[in-house]
């Protein structure tokens, strides 16, 4: 295909997935009440919105501070309702574009991750909201006595999805150094040789990288995935030596060569070389043509 023919093709997938996000956003505004609500629920909120109750962080009402911040939340909420569930359609757009490129077995490899990166995403997702009304508890626990707590829903939102997709995130690390060993980029003797620096890494990753910056989200997001990554070095040790076993070589050391069979073997009949003729009437030509040519 040209290369017009494939940016011709990109648009139009491109187009498609829009339109699928756009027209579930325009659905979803209809309920973004219920919306915001489900994302809002992990925090701890003061019965009948009165501030003389929260005393220490114990609740916190949710507010708006800006003129235009509830259009913005209603607009917030919509995108991201329909990025949400409009990702089977804008998936599918991207596979279909990257598919007829792949090799069988790449394709193969391709449906695998896709069919097990969905449910880790929503794994981690789902901890990551069980844990939220916890964290939250343990941040607004630092509120001192004398003060109260006074929210903007739009942070609260941001602090929703930013929780919900880093964990989601994280929870495909494991995944995607099972896909580097099943295509031969790296080993399970490698991975498991790196373990400390790896859960080290973990740590710092859950540390920085969730809103809460809570020793408590950092660990409920640590811990899992170093168990999963842990289950992909006993997967990849397991394909390491199944792979070993199909391999012929798989004696040999790395700088020992291959053995060669050095039998010859006989070519059969063949036509004779063509007589080479009188050189004396063309003493620089041999079979019609010179020595150059």
């Amino acid at each position: 295909m040209p290369l017009a023919e494939h940016l011709r093709e990109l648009r139009n997938r491109l187009a498609k997935a829009v339109l699928a996000i756009v027209v579930v956003a325009v659905i979803a505004a209809f309920y973004n009440q219920q919306i915001a609500d489900f994302l809002a629920s992990p925090v701890p909120k003061c019965p009948g919105r009165d501030l003389s109750q929260s005393h220490g962080g114990n609740c916190a009402v949710l507010t708006y501070n800006s003129l235009t911040a509830p259009f913005g939340t209603v607009v917030k909420v919509a995108l991201l309702a329909g990025v949400t569930l409009a990702s089977p359609v804008w998936l599918y757009q991207l596979w279909a574009f990257l598919a007829p490129g792949l090799h069988k077995n790449e394709k193969k490899y391709t449906v695998a991750f896709v069919a097990t990166a969905a449910p880790l995403f929503v794994a981690g997702a789902y901890l990551a909201y069980l844990i939220m009304p916890t964290s939250m508890r343990v941040l607004l626990s630092i509120t001192p006595d004398t003060a109260a707590n006074t929210l903007s829903l739009a942070d609260i939102l941001d602090f929703t999805v930013r929780m919900i997709l880093v964990f989601g995130l994280a929870f495909e690390l494991p995944l995607i150094l099972v896909m580097m060993n099943m295509v031969g980029m790296v080993t399970g003797k490698t991975m498991a040789k790196w373990w400390r620096g790896v859960v080290m890494g973990i740590f710092v990753f859950g540390a920085v990288a969730t809103p809460s910056t809570d020793p408590f989200g950092m660990c409920i997001l640590a811990v899992p995935i170093i168990i999963l990554y842990f289950g992909a070095v006993g997967f990849s040790l397991l394909n390491d030596k199944r792979r070993a076993r199909s391999n012929p070589d798989r004696l040999l050391d790395d700088d020992e060569a291959a053995p060669l069979d050095l039998t010859p073997t006989p070519l059969g009949d063949s036509e004779p070389m063509p007589a080479l003729g009188d050189r004396t009437e063309h003493p620089a030509r041999r079979n019609g043509y010179d020595d150059v040519t």
